[in-house]
């Protein structure tokens, strides 16, 4: 089964890379595939054909491997479809289930819509006054980063020393992913809950990162961040529309609409200013109001690819665009839980 599985997703990768280059395939043209550099990481999958079951005492029966004992994070809600092991680099081992879901997981509407303005010097700024700081995981233990893998570059290939050096490397990014992906987590479970309508700029993450600030951009992981929010989004049950990344929101005045903000690369440093109607305005704030402008007029025109998974209306007053995905099947949801090593 495990072969099969990754039969399956050499086939897959190549699917896609013909698709693209024939053009029945939307986004930046694909590579053809090629072998991962795996540093240290490795994954098998399971599916119902392979027998794997979890046991009445909460133990996971694998094939070949036997009876493991598992650490849940959550119950699983019905019996799993399929079941991922992952060895980490930092050899711990999870389980990533596949489960079925069909009930609803709608929040309770309420009246707020809010816009988002992203950004490195403050991690979002939202249309309600909310500044949500740039937590920087990266650059807080940089320093620490660096002294470990100076450290592994001095050991000799294929010695212990080496591979307890690698370790060492292996738990700073472990613990970088880990904070970050827990931070993102809440912060977009606090905005979906509080907003029905949330609205966000199209950032280009990818063209962003080939400038010389890079590294703050991959450690703000902004497009994460984006795609977790429209995918909680559409499992509340609320509005969420991305505006054109060309739509000038830092130049434009939130109160009059004329465009007399700063403009070219001088203008990224001017954080306030003036406009001829005499309102002053944060760079920022401003951005955050012009984008929930925008998205709302973009959402009642039907103009946006709205995702909303509540179907009908998407706030008081105005028709909704979107149906609920979930109406024409099931949703499928991954549940991680880590295994426990026990003595066989």
């Amino acid at each position: 089964m495990v072969l099969q599985q990754a039969l399956s997703d050499c086939d897959r990768a190549w699917r896609n890379f013909f698709d693209s280059l024939k053009g029945r395939r939307a986004g930046a043209r694909m590579g053809p595939p090629r072998f991962k550099k795996r540093m240290g990481a490795q994954a098998i999958r399971l599916t119902r054909n392979a027998r794997f079951r979890v046991l009445e005492n909460g133990r996971l029966r694998l094939p070949k491997i036997g009876d493991v004992e598992v650490a849940w994070s959550r119950q699983l809600p019905v019996e799993p479809t399929s079941v991922t092991i992952l060895k980490t680099a930092t050899g711990k081992y999870y389980a990533s289930f596949v489960v079925s879901l069909n009930h609803d997981e709608a929040l309770p509407p309420v009246e707020t819509e809010v816009g988002i303005d992203l950004g490195l010097k403050d991690f979002a700024v939202l249309s309600n006054g909310r500044v949500i700081e740039n937590p920087k995981f990266f650059r807080k233990l940089e320093r620490k980063l660096k002294k470990a893998q100076r450290v592994l570059s001095r050991k000799v290939k294929g010695s212990a020393n080496r591979a307890k050096a690698r370790l060492a490397v292996a738990r700073v990014h472990e613990k970088i992913r880990h904070q970050r992906d827990d931070w993102i987590n809440k912060q977009v479970a606090e905005v979906v809950a509080e907003n029905q309508g949330v609205y966000v700029e199209d950032l280009s993450v990818r063209g962003l990162a080939r400038g010389p600030g890079a590294k703050s951009i991959h450690d703000a992981a902004l497009g994460l961040f984006t795609t977790r929010l429209g995918s909680k989004a559409a499992r509340a049950g609320r509005t969420f529309a991305k505006v054109d990344r060309f739509f000038q929101s830092t130049q434009l005045c939130s109160v009059c609409g004329v465009l007399a903000g700063p403009k070219g690369m001088e203008g990224l440093k001017v954080r306030e200013w003036e406009c001829g109607c005499g309102a002053v305005h944060d760079r920022d704030r401003n951005a955050a109001a012009n984008i929930l402008r925008e998205g709302q007029r973009l959402v009642a025109a039907g103009q946006a690819e709205t995702v909303n998974a509540s179907g009908g209306q998407v706030r008081p007053g105005t028709p909704g665009t979107a149906r609920n995905p979930r109406d024409a099947g099931q949703n499928e949801e991954p549940t991680r839980t880590r295994l426990v090593p026990t003595s066989r």
